[in-house]
């Protein structure tokens, strides 16, 4: 390669967008993957896009989850990601929460933090939140305890053995209490909620982690229409304040808290734009929407 030629190639790449290098990246946001600790809420989006997934390829035994992958997220919006089974949903999100190591291709929250590099507890503080489609709360626990207990805090033994609720825990409680309608419900164990109300709380303990970005999976299945309705509020009202993406299979919920439709199809993003725009693609109609 002639020298010029090899000049304008590394302006060209200086230039994009998305690529902090290491160099810059691991002095504007040290993690312990680097023997630092990891900074919640600092974010940079500056360029107001939370979230780059750029060419992530993901095989397993030769099956290829992943494939070729581009999709990005921006600061404050509520997007919806549907696809029929073995489009990539899962692996995509799995790739997000450093469950799963991309085989190529870049993954970056904000400008700076390469999650490729990152362990899951450090993408969780960083300000990820990822609420599986079964409930995982505390059902031996009251609602109260189950926030109490998700709360940012010291783990260590003796700071947990000292620790007492401060007042503006208590607040952030009673907020989040607000948020997801269980005010009535606070003293109450969380194995006596109905199903709608245990994803209520489970969204509620993700809250308390002060995420920046909300990773939904299915968050209706088995609920009754009312809770579907109070879900998709709910949702609609977390959008600004956080980004929240839905994975998601009944239609007439995303169509109902829809703003941006994104079909996968064997990993790759096989459209993307309106509910109305998506519901009207031939591609989609035949390989999801037509089954």
């Amino acid at each position: 390669m002639k020298p010029l030629d090899h000049a304008l190639q590394n302006l060209r790449q200086t230039m994009r967008r998305d690529r902090v290098f290491d160099f810059v990246a691991e002095h504007r946001f040290p993690f312990q993957g680097l023997g630092h600790t990891v900074v919640p809420g600092v974010v940079d989006i500056s360029h107001g896009t939370i979230l780059y997934l750029e060419n992530i390829s993901v095989s397993f035994d030769g099956f290829k989850a992943l494939n070729d992958l581009t999709l990005y997220i921006d600061a404050g919006e509520l997007r919806c990601i549907i696809g029929p089974n073995g489009a990539g949903k899962t692996t995509m999100m799995d790739v997000i929460t450093g469950k799963t190591r991309p085989d190529t291709g870049s993954a970056f929250f904000g400008q700076t933090m390469d999650l490729s590099r990152m362990s899951e507890t450090d993408i969780a503080t960083a300000g990820i939140g990822r609420k599986f489609q079964k409930p995982t709360v505390f059902p031996f626990h009251s609602v109260f305890e189950n926030l109490e207990l998700a709360m940012q805090a010291d783990r260590r033994v003796w700071p947990s053995l000292a620790a007492h609720i401060t007042a503006a825990q208590r607040l952030k409680i009673d907020e989040v209490l607000e948020t997801i309608g269980l005010q009535m419900h606070v003293r109450e164990r969380a194995a006596l909620l109905s199903h709608g109300q245990k994803q209520w709380l489970e969204i509620g303990m993700l809250l308390m982690q002060d995420p920046r970005l909300l990773l939904v999976d299915e968050p209706v299945a088995g609920m009754t229409h009312q809770e579907m309705d109070q879900t998709a509020q709910l949702l609609t009202d977390l959008a600004g304040k956080h980004s929240v993406v839905v994975v998601e299979h009944d239609m007439d919920f995303v169509r109902s808290i829809a703003r941006k439709v994104t079909v996968l199809h064997e990993g790759s993003v096989l459209a993307e734009g309106t509910m109305d725009e998506v519901q009207n693609n031939q591609q989609v109609i035949e390989v999801y929407l037509g089954e």
